[in-house]
């Protein structure tokens, strides 16, 4: 492969995909083969001490290949996908300024869509971030929600009257998920990044990448989970949590709070993830610049060297 026309041209590797549905490794070989660095793109990885319910690359690969974005943040550190859009871009700069091919991997579509094409706040939403606001709104009063937003947006807080939660809510979710006030989107949609990203999706069939996740909500447990959230709860961190409020943490500190027996909690993980591999490849199959490659009949090797052919076409 010539990468001296790739880095000429600035290509990135964009490898998306469902969780579980095997990027990991597949990312790895890549970026063995390019001698390139690991952009992670994966909101939960970014934390510390959240590693097997992340299902973060082991020690071992991340020893192999220079990774980025993985262990840079606490559990109770906010982070957005707008920050994250920033930060990855001049990390993609900085790589291909230096001959380095960035290969970005991840499932979180807010995050790809920072680093790639910028966040539009009309299209950013997130349910769990939305139900957090409300909840505040019946448990804290609609002042402490409002004085929220006139911390972090006093603009809109201006703007709006404090008893009109739908919009006092849909700003202060903006705000969570870009880490910028609703108000800088009036002008639009941020400039696109200044590379040209190369999409690549690996996808399984349904009933495959369903018992993948299975096997592997098994084989956390078997690797600690409980004793990684017990850790968790040990050291501070409260399952109330950005960061913790996600599948696989969220249903263990539920049975740790006696909300869930052991069986009914192991089975509801699999039912999340699930419905959260779902909502990835709905996500991801509305951006047409995606090429899909059904892996379930490809050896490791197939799947890195249609990877890489699809990356190394001429633009």
């Amino acid at each position: 492969m010539n990468l001296t026309n790739v880095l000429k041209e600035n290509k990135v590797l964009i490898l998306v995909g469902p969780t579980a549905v095997g990027k990991t490794d597949v990312s790895i070989h890549i970026a063995r083969k390019l001698g390139g660095d690991i952009v992670s793109a994966d909101s939960r990885q970014v934390y510390k001490y959240m590693d097997i319910g992340t299902a973060k690359p082991t020690h071992e690969q991340l020893d192999s290949v220079q990774h980025h974005f993985i262990n840079v943040r606490e559990p109770d550190q906010f982070y957005s996908a707008g920050e994250y859009g920033r930060e990855a871009r001049n990390c993609v700069y900085g790589l291909l300024r230096n001959g380095i091919v960035p290969v970005v991997v991840g499932g979180s579509g807010f995050y790809i869509q920072a680093l790639v094409d910028g966040l539009f706040a009309p299209g950013v939403s997130d349910l769990t971030v939305k139900e957090k606001w409300h909840k505040k709104v019946e448990t804290d009063g609609v002042e402490s929600v409002f004085a929220a937003l006139e911390k972090v947006d006093p603009v809109s807080a201006k703007r709006l009257h404090p008893n009109d939660i739908q919009r006092v809510v849909r700003a202060l979710e903006v705000y969570d998920l870009t880490g910028e006030p609703i108000s800088i989107y009036q002008k639009g949609q941020e400039d696109a990044a200044d590379f040209q990203p190369v999409f690549v999706g690996l996808t399984r069939e349904r009933s495959e990448l369903y018992s993948r996740i299975e096997y592997r909500v098994d084989e956390m447990f078997k690797d600690g989970l409980l004793e990684e959230v017990e850790s968790l709860k040990k050291q501070g961190f409260d399952g109330s949590l950005n960061a913790l409020k996600t599948v696989g943490y969220k249903e263990v500190f539920a049975y740790l709070n006696n909300e869930l027996v052991f069986t009914e909690m192991v089975d509801t993980i699999k039912k999340n993830t699930r419905r959260y591999a779902k909502r990835q490849l709905t996500w991801f199959r509305k951006d047409l610049r995606i090429e899909w490659l059904d892996i379930d009949r490809l050896s490791e090797t197939q799947i890195v060297e249609t990877v890489l052919e699809i990356f190394k076409k001429p633009s």
